[in-house]
């Protein structure tokens, strides 16, 4: 059948018949929000490139996340800032540094009502800014995996759910899942940062966490843009290793990858919808180019409709009043 036949604005003609027949849903139980923890602030520090954004000091993380999840938020990824750097990046795996303190706190304040993830990296933890252990000058990936177990590890004895693997080493989520197993952490999960491109969309963030790097950049371990199968390849050797949550970040200029990996693979499928295409959106608001709730309302259906189970944005604290005004 065609026109005159079939009219498809049958089913357009108001939004109780728009919503009836939608497809693709977005709720703030698929998202999770990003918190910025800051060792050596004493007030939330405001972050220019990140407008409504801020690095926050460890008393403030508790009712930072109480407001998220009044707005049905019930996923947190944290990212630390310590108050101590060195080349090895030995803060990030200290019994009492800065994300371990706020798990800990986050777990006794909330229970098991939200799911605390924590970015496992070290470039928030190094003087040269680098995501692993120099040698050579160059990052020496099996020497970093034995840092990043020591990471996983001392996150699950603070209490965290999901550990996130950000460092894209090669072997990472095996290292990782055998130190948990090993501690007897078998029920925490992994959430691997499998696709993770080296794009320009990371600035913000860069700002944010204190992680640039001092020399060079991060494209000896960071995927190339131009590459798709690549990216396939990375999610399968992640979910052989053990991977129970495999992403792909920035989320916008790859919702290709996205929707393959969710035709592909039979795992959740999470996508970071990054920094820099927050502050696309903030800016553009600011100038009246685009309407911000608009905006990201339609890049967040955008990405789930590509396929992504659960999407980590900065702006999951919105949506909810967004949706429901």
């Amino acid at each position: 059948m065609s026109f005159p036949d079939v009219r498809l604005r049958r089913l357009r003609r108001t939004q109780a018949m728009r919503d009836m027949i939608r497809e693709v849903r977005l709720h703030p139980s698929n998202l999770m929000y990003p918190v910025f923890v800051d060792e050596n602030a004493c007030a939330p520090i405001p972050i220019e490139s990140m407008p409504g954004y801020s690095r926050l000091p460890i008393q403030s993380v508790v009712d930072e996340v109480r407001r998220a999840i009044e707005q049905d938020v019930r996923a947190v990824l944290l990212f630390g800032i310590p108050s101590m750097k060195d080349e090895k990046g030995s803060a990030a795996y200290a019994a009492d540094g800065v994300v371990q303190k706020v798990v800990q706190r986050l777990r006794k304040e909330f229970g098991d009502e939200i799911v605390v993830a924590t970015d496992v990296c070290l470039c928030e933890y190094t003087t040269h800014g680098h995501c692993g252990v120099l040698k050579n000058g160059e990052v020496a990936n099996d020497l970093t995996l034995k840092i990043l177990q020591k990471i996983a590890v001392s996150h699950a004895q603070a209490g965290a759910d999901v550990v996130a693997p950000s460092s894209m080493m090669d072997g990472q989520v095996q290292a990782i899942r055998e130190a948990l197993d090993d501690a007897g952490f078998s029920q925490v999960g992994i959430m691997a940062y499998s696709a993770k491109y080296a794009s320009c969309f990371y600035g913000p963030f860069r700002d944010a966490a204190e992680c640039a790097p001092k020399f060079g950049d991060r494209r000896g371990y960071q995927m190339d843009c131009g590459n798709a199968r690549e990216a396939l390849r990375e999610i399968a050797l992640d979910i052989n290793e053990g991977a129970d949550i495999v992403m792909v970040k920035p989320a916008l200029a790859y919702l290709d990858i996205i929707s393959q990996a969710k035709a592909r693979f039979n795992v959740p499928i999470a996508a970071y919808n990054v920094s820099g295409e927050y502050a696309m959106v903030k800016a553009a608001a600011k100038m009246g180019y685009v309407d911000e709730k608009a905006a990201a309302l339609e890049i967040l259906m955008a990405i789930k409709r590509a396929g992504a189970d659960l999407i980590i944005t900065y702006f999951a604290k919105d949506v909810k009043s967004w949706m429901n005004p």
